[in-house]
């Protein structure tokens, strides 16, 4: 039987020919359809369309705007980075050290690199020097402080990774290659940038988790990374007891129909293509008139995701919007839910401040991990 075609996009002629050159490049076979025969450039648009298996990749290529970029126009390759690191925010407290434990079992598994990243913040006075007066020595004694701070940093790096030698030694982490990294700066900016630059595979970061204070450094900066990162994270709470993806074995995926949803389900299912879970689809609504719609648009998704991922194990439920904590809470206590995941669509500031994210309400609020995808 012919596999069904679908149509992925209503271009103008010239720029379907360079949509269809770069999905064929990625091994993605297209044709363009309702083209003017006699004059092919002045048609008003034509359908790019491809294999319906094809689409979630696909999606993804749409997504980008770097397939117009003047590099692809011209079919000159760029270098992109793809190392495996796994990139995990410290700051010595005892729940990023449950993220460090994470890490290293994941990038065992994978067979990757643990970056371990300490941001220190060190506010710089330098006030205008008054010669012949007593202030002029006040730049040394403030040198003398950051000198402090920093040997105090550096000692507390050297029990950091004495005890990791230590675990590795009598077999409680696996040996895999670590490094790490001293960063000065905001700590949420600097691994943002460090995440840009190295393109890690996932960042794993610890969070105070439920009824916690909220001043604990990793804590409040997780949020920020969550809402911002252009890779995966992971989140962690303190009283987490999985130690490794392996122990996980069923996640609630949210989903609010965007088609941004299968591409993040299909990086999700490629990145943890060696482990098994079965996967629970949640949309939230409180509109009572399209729950019926709502549950149809959910069938629909079962139906294409078991299709597409037969190796799968999935269902699907809706919660209410309304008291979404105690919703949460209850349906994860319920399903036996290991990991809430969801995607994190890009947002501008306005939103992120007045409109907190999912994720973000979720991450201080919940014993559960949170995995969000890029």
């Amino acid at each position: 039987m012919e596999e069904k075609l679908v149509t992925l996009a209503i271009l103008t002629y010239s720029k379907a020919q360079i949509l269809k050159n770069v999905l064929e490049n990625e091994g993605i076979e297209a044709c363009i359809h309702n083209v003017n025969l006699i004059q092919p450039v002045i048609s008003s648009g034509v359908r790019i369309r491809i294999r319906e298996s094809d689409l979630p990749r696909a999606l993804k290529i749409i997504e980008s705007s770097t397939w117009l970029a003047e590099d692809v126009v011209n079919e000159e390759k760029t270098e992109e980075k793809h190392g495996k690191q796994i990139l995990v925010p410290v700051d010595f407290s005892d729940y990023s050290m449950a993220a460090c434990e994470f890490g290293f079992n994941f990038a065992a598994k994978i067979q990757a690199e643990v970056v371990l990243m300490h941001v220190y913040f060190s506010p710089v006075y330098m006030p205008s020097l008054q010669y012949a007066t007593e202030s002029y020595g006040l730049p040394m004694e403030h040198e003398l402080g950051i000198k402090s701070m920093l040997d105090n940093i550096h000692e507390q790096l050297k029990k950091l990774t004495d005890g990791i030698k230590d675990r590795i030694a009598k077999g409680e982490l696996p040996d895999v290659k670590y490094t790490c990294v001293l960063k000065e700066g905001v700590p949420e900016e600097e691994i943002l940038h460090y995440a840009r630059e190295e393109k890690p595979l996932i960042i794993i970061m610890g969070t105070r988790g439920k009824g916690e204070k909220e001043m604990d450094l990793i804590g409040s900066v997780t949020a920020e990374i969550i809402d911002r990162s252009p890779v995966f994270v992971y989140a962690i709470p303190k009283n987490a007891t999985k130690k490794n993806f392996d122990e996980i074995h069923k996640i609630a995926f949210f989903t609010s129909f965007d088609q941004r949803d299968l591409i993040a389900f299909d990086s999700l299912v490629t990145t943890f293509k060696d482990y098994h879970f079965e996967v629970s689809f949640i949309h939230l609504s409180d509109n009572a008139q399209k729950r019926t719609w709502n549950e149809i648009k959910l069938v629909g998704i079962q139906e294409y995701f078991k299709k597409q991922y037969p190796q799968l194990t999935i269902d699907y439920d809706m919660m209410g919007e309304d008291s979404l904590l105690s919703n949460l809470d209850n349906y994860v206590k319920e399903k036996g839910i290991d990991v809430l995941c969801l995607s994190n669509y890009k947002r501008n500031i306005f939103a992120r401040l007045f409109n907190p994210s999912i994720a973000r309400r979720m991450i201080f609020h919940s014993n559960t991990p949170i995995l969000v995808i890029k």
